[in-house]
């Protein structure tokens, strides 16, 4: 008779569990991609505006210090409670992936950086922050919210934007996509039309608050042309198209967008009204062939002179 010795019908307790966990994990569907969440990427995406300015060290700060990483560009403010929510997100992502990724805070606030210096200290910010100048955020689209973050990737090229607050967990999907790190996401690829930088507002097809859905192909593309050409008169500097994105609440060009609109379609009924088909006219009746005229009577042939005598 055998004995089983307590050491012995443990291991076949452990080997049993084993097994019909991965008979259980071999039961359950595969996620197709379908299933899987999406990352959106720009194509073709455009280098990022660099910029040189002193972090709160007094040390140089630009994007080609870190070319060769990623990159999480952050506008961000202290008065901002979004940004504050997402600093330590930031900053773990920064921890984990500091060999390959590169947060930077751009701080918009006064020029008075002593709130800021605190706020650093306090959240024990590990990556570099400056405040940001006019020209950086000019640079960037004007900044409409906050927080802003442009991710860059390692060629320095701007492949995605987002305004307002994330969860972390998209960004380090995103940074790990741009590592060829493994993800559990689907990836796809769209045209910037002015979600990204506003001077591609002109190949966008829709606006934010204009609607066109009641006009022609041809029609719709003279209006988004005048979109495009007319400058808006709100004081953005900006044309119509790109006020729209920028400022969706912009009464201004939301009134003019909304009367170009009538009037590209009040143009064209216009036209159609007064462009009737004609009735062709009846063709001219044959001429009457007209009677020959006699013909003139030959001359009489004259008699030549006589040639006078000798």
């Amino acid at each position: 008779m055998i004995r089983h010795t307590p050491l012995l019908k443990s291991l076949r307790l452990v080997l049993s569990v084993v097994l019909l966990a991965a008979f259980a994990v071999a039961l359950l569907p595969v996620a197709s991609d379908a299933q899987l969440p999406v990352i959106r990427f720009v194509k073709d995406p455009d280098l990022a505006p660099d910029f040189q300015v002193k972090d709160l060290d007094g040390k140089d700060l630009s994007l080609q210090a870190f070319k060769g990483k990623v990159i999480l560009l952050n506008f961000w403010a202290t008065w901002c409670g979004p940004c504050r929510a997402e600093i330590p997100g930031l900053i773990e992502l920064q921890n984990k992936y500091k060999d390959q990724l590169q947060v930077i805070g751009m701080a918009i606030d006064e020029d008075d950086d002593t709130e800021l210096r605190d706020v650093v200290k306090s959240e024990s910010i590990n990556y570099p922050v400056a405040l940001t100048t006019g020209p950086v955020r000019m640079a960037y689209g004007g900044i409409t919210a906050l927080p802003t973050v442009f991710v860059i990737n390692s060629d320095g090229r701007v492949v995605q934007k987002h305004v307002g607050l994330y969860n972390p967990a998209l960004y380090e999907t995103e940074v790990r996509a741009l590592l060829n790190l493994p993800i559990s996401a689907r990836i796809e690829t769209f045209n910037d039309t002015g979600e990204v930088f506003l001077k591609h507002a002109d190949r966008a097809t829709m606006l934010p608050g204009v609607n066109t859905e009641g006009l022609t192909t041809e029609q719709r593309a003279a209006a988004l042309h005048k979109f495009n050409a007319e400058a808006c008169t709100c004081g953005c500097q900006f044309t119509l198209a790109q006020c729209r994105i920028y400022d969706p609440a912009c009464k201004v060009s939301m009134d003019r967008t909304t009367s170009i609109v009538k009037e590209v379609s009040t143009a064209h009924s216009n036209a159609s009204a007064t462009t009737k088909p004609q009735t062709p006219a009846d063709p001219p009746a044959p001429a009457t062939p007209s009677t020959p005229p006699a013909p003139e009577p030959a001359p009489t042939p004259q008699t030549p002179a006589t040639p006078p005598q000798p």
